[in-house]
């Protein structure tokens, strides 16, 4: 099975990295802070991430206490960023991808992955790997894509009108999980879209019990600074999950 690694283009690496700096990038406004607010608490825990990047997450989760944190990726030059400006003793970075995490010799109390399972296309094998390393009690939290994009395969994403207002939201193939290819600072690039049902029945098949589902929107004030984020009540860009073993 294929594994991407489309990290280490370095066309996409420069244009992710320029995104990722910008002030009102989804990821910061959104994605981050849901994540964190459904994180349990880190003091003398042992943390995997999952689709690490530069390991901004990993430093951050030894300042809340972690024991120690182990942070994968299928790309070297993410990892090569994350050992020089987020380093520290309790940290231990691995170049590899999450379909070989049965080579992991260890258990975990928690398992956190931040918009990378998109890009897995063997989702169940995954869930399943991250199952078996958690301890009793162990907790997994995710952010993917929204399946809403995720199911976009071609044509305009929006209807809009004379003025180029977002009118809605233009949805096809919702229903036909699978591979995807898109766009985005390089042609080709694939992702992977499933239902909600098929990544809920996932989870609970495997044996974690949902906790919490997370669709971010803006708040009034977020919009008063970013009126473009309004397209989220027609389309959130994220799904977040906190299950439980």
């Amino acid at each position: 099975m294929a594994q991407q690694n489309v990290y280490d283009n370095e066309i996409f690496f420069e244009g992710y990295r320029k995104i990722r700096q910008k002030e009102s990038n989804a990821n910061d406004l959104f994605e981050i802070p849901a994540l964190l607010s459904m994180m349990p608490d880190l003091k003398g825990k042992r943390v995997l991430d999952l689709g690490c990047g530069y390991g901004e997450h990993c430093k951050l989760f030894v300042d809340r206490g972690a024991e120690r944190v182990v942070g994968i990726d299928i790309s070297k030059k993410m990892l090569e960023i994350a050992k020089t400006e987020n380093s520290d003793p309790k940290i231990e970075y691995r170049n590899m991808p999450m379909e070989n995490l049965n080579v992991l010799n260890e258990t975990f109390d928690v398992a956190v992955s931040s918009l990378a399972l998109h890009y897995v296309e063997d989702f169940y094998g995954v869930v399943k790997s991250i199952y078996h390393l958690l301890d009793r009690n162990g907790i997994f939290l995710f952010s993917q894509e929204h399946p809403l994009v995720t199911c976009h395969g071609q044509g305009n994403r929006w209807t809009k009108d004379k003025n180029g207002e977002k009118i809605h939201l233009n949805l096809s193939n919702y229903g036909i999980s699978g591979e995807r290819t898109t766009t985005w600072f390089v042609d080709d690039l694939k992702i992977y879209h499933r239902t909600f049902s098929e990544i809920i029945n996932t989870l609970t098949e495997v044996g974690f019990t949902i906790e919490k589902m997370i669709e971010p929107l803006p708040t009034e004030e977020l919009l008063a600074r970013y009126p473009d984020h309004k397209d989220l009540f027609h389309k959130p860009d994220f799904l977040l999950l906190k299950v439980k073993k």
